[in-house]
Order: structure tokens, then C-alpha cells, then sequence
């Protein structure tokens, strides 16, 4: 069955960095863009981060421009998000999100803090 499944959220100091990943099956992971999207209490899930399906083409919101950087390994069917020189505002849940057509997966989610 389709799973994505996420590692790397933990807490972590303001200016500190974190690596998300985004393990991919029971889908064809190279036909798909991937992207990151976050969601912190009490405010609307919202697009971080986006690669197409060659990893030629990227996006990122206003807010992480500069500061994160999304990247993909075919062969291993793993999306990733570097966070590097992180805010407490980046402190959400954060979610991997596949989509070809008219397929759509999200995963679970993992749990990013950013305090001191």
C-alpha cells in the first residue's frame, strides 16, 4: 500500500537545524512532485516547500527562502527538507505530500519545535 512516511522533526534552538525525510512506497516516486507543507496550532496547514518529479524545478514559500531547502533522491524514494537557521515560528507539525494526476498522498506527519 501507498505510505510516506516522515523522520527527523525533534525540538530543537532557535537557530538550529533540522533534516526532515520523506520515506515513499506502493506508488511510482519519480512520476510524482513532492512537496512540504506545515501546520502549527491553531492555524491553517500551509505549502513550505515544493520539487518537481526530476528535482529540476523548486519552490518555497516567502517565509523559508534562504533558510530551507527541499531535495529528492530518486533511487531511494526520499524527499527531504534541510531547515537550517531555524525560528520559533517554524515550530508545526510538518507533512510530506506526493501528487501525479489525480493521485494525492500525505504522511502521517512529524513534530518540529523551535525554543529554547
Amino acid at each position: 500500500q501507498v505510505q510516506l512516511v516522515e523522520s527527523g522533526g525533534g525540538l530543537v534552538q532557535p537557530g538550529g537545524s533540522l533534516r526532515l525525510a520523506c520515506a515513499a512506497s506502493g506508488f511510482t516516486f519519480r512520476n510524482y512532485a513532492m512537496r512540504w507543507y506545515r501546520q502549527a496550532p491553531g492555524k491553517e496547514r500551509e505549502l513550505v516547500a515544493g520539487v518537481s518529479s526530476t528535482g529540476a524545478s523548486t519552490y518555497y514559500a516567502d517565509s523559508v527562502k534562504g533558510r530551507f531547502t527541499i531535495s529528492r533522491d530518486n533511487a531511494e524514494n526520499t524527499v527531504y527538507l534541510q531547515m537550517n537557521s531555524l525560528k520559533p515560528e517554524d515550530s508545526a507539525v510538518y507533512y510530506c505530500y506526493a501528487a501525479y494526476s489525480r493521485y494525492e498522498y500525505w504522511g502521517q506527519g512529524t513534530q518540529v519545535t523551535v525554543s529554547s
